[in-house]
């Protein structure tokens, strides 16, 4: 399932999505995903959105620098904006360091 994520760096990204511009948003955030996964430090991303439009993405980072220059990407940071204005209603971020974690899954 998951890499073992323990020491890394979790961002997470809580939203409330509008429902603006499905399309645009969709492309903004399949681009804002590949270039996540070009950045050094970058671990990985796990998603979920809800039909009323509430979604939790939660970004893994090796270090809070490798977070941070992601963050202050001016790419990611124009996206950020042009969420700001035109889809979501509110976001909060929350940075976290991972202290152990574990999967399971039916056998």
């Amino acid at each position: 399932m998951h890499d073992d994520r323990t020491g890394q760096v979790a961002v997470i990204f809580v939203s409330f999505r509008n429902g603006a511009d499905m399309i645009g948003y969709a492309e903004a955030a399949a681009a804002m995903d590949a270039l996540a996964a070009t950045q050094p430090g970058y671990r990985g991303v796990d998603s979920a959105r809800e039909t009323d439009g509430m979604g939790i993405t939660v970004s893994y980072w090796a270090d809070d620098a490798a977070a941070i220059a992601w963050r202050d990407h001016p790419e990611h940071a124009a996206i950020r904006e042009r969420g700001r204005a035109l889809w979501y209603d509110r976001y909060s971020v929350t940075v976290a360091r991972v202290e152990r974690g574990y999967d399971w899954a039916r056998p």
